[in-house]
């Protein structure tokens, strides 16, 4: 294939990937706990016409050589982890987390999901759960004749109970964080995994060893700026049309060079 073609085409792949992200980014703004995604790129081999720092004569060496790009690729999709804001919500099963952490959650298959999406309810066990009905980590089941809950900003949840003036105490939240955040996988769902790249976790109380503080009656929105999103849109927009456009001229090109061999 023509090398300016091919070039293009690897364009074309990387600017609609982009858009994907971009796509996503936007789809998610209202999503609790969203964590903005961006692509990253690499540009692809080059082919060494002449060498760098070659003979051009006995005495003199090429001060750059010839090299021509092959084009660019996607190498990775990057969330980014910065915080979002505070939506008050005055649901006392609302937690956000002000800092660094995760909440930790049961999934069905026994695995442990992470999420910044405080967002929590009770099930009918009176247990503390996501809304996909997915258990908070560690457990914690409020009575059901509390009249209220406090979740304090270091994770200690009281129940106040009936002709009782002092609340109880019913758990601890504990948060998880990671080495590398922007290595966990995602799942969906409001969801990510542990794996290799993010190291594994280390859990602790809510404000002590870097990890961030509780919110109760608040959620954290998603980190996505749109304003920011609309003109990387625009941006990745303008580049697949250069690139489509080097496609059209390339092929212009190799016509007019056949009609006149």
């Amino acid at each position: 294939m023509e090398a300016a073609l091919w070039a293009a085409k690897t364009g074309l792949d990387a600017q609609q990937t982009e858009m994907t992200v971009v796509s996503n980014n936007l789809a998610n703004v209202n999503t609790t706990g969203f964590k903005k995604g961006r692509a990253v790129f690499n540009d692809l081999l080059y082919q060494q016409v002449t060498q760098v720092g070659g003979s051009t004569s006995q005495t003199t060496l090429s001060p750059t050589g010839e090299q021509l790009g092959t084009g660019v690729r996607v190498v990775a999709t990057e969330d980014s982890y910065t915080q979002g804001s505070l939506n008050t919500t005055g649901n006392s099963l609302d937690l956000a987390v002000q800092g660094q952490g995760f909440f930790q959650i049961l999934m069905p298959d026994g695995q442990i999901g992470y999420t910044r999406d405080g967002s929590f309810q009770l099930n009918a066990q009176g247990q503390v759960v996501t809304a996909n009905g997915y258990l908070l980590q560690p457990a914690i089941t409020i009575p059901a004749n509390a009249q209220s809950i406090t979740v304090g900003s270091d994770g200690t949840v009281t129940a106040l109970m009936p002709n009782s003036t002092t609340p109880a105490t019913v758990g601890t939240i504990q948060l998880a964080n990671f080495i590398n955040p922007a290595g966990l996988q995602n799942i969906g769902g409001n969801l990510v995994l542990e794996s290799a790249s993010s190291g594994p976790p280390s859990t602790g109380t809510p404000g002590i060893t870097g990890l961030g503080t509780l919110v109760q009656g608040s959620v954290e929105t998603s980190n996505v700026d749109v304003v920011e999103e609309m003109v990387n849109m625009i941006e990745t927009q303008r580049a697949y049309e250069m690139n489509s456009k080097a496609v059209e001229t390339t092929d212009q090109m190799l016509q007019y060079a056949s009609q006149n061999m």
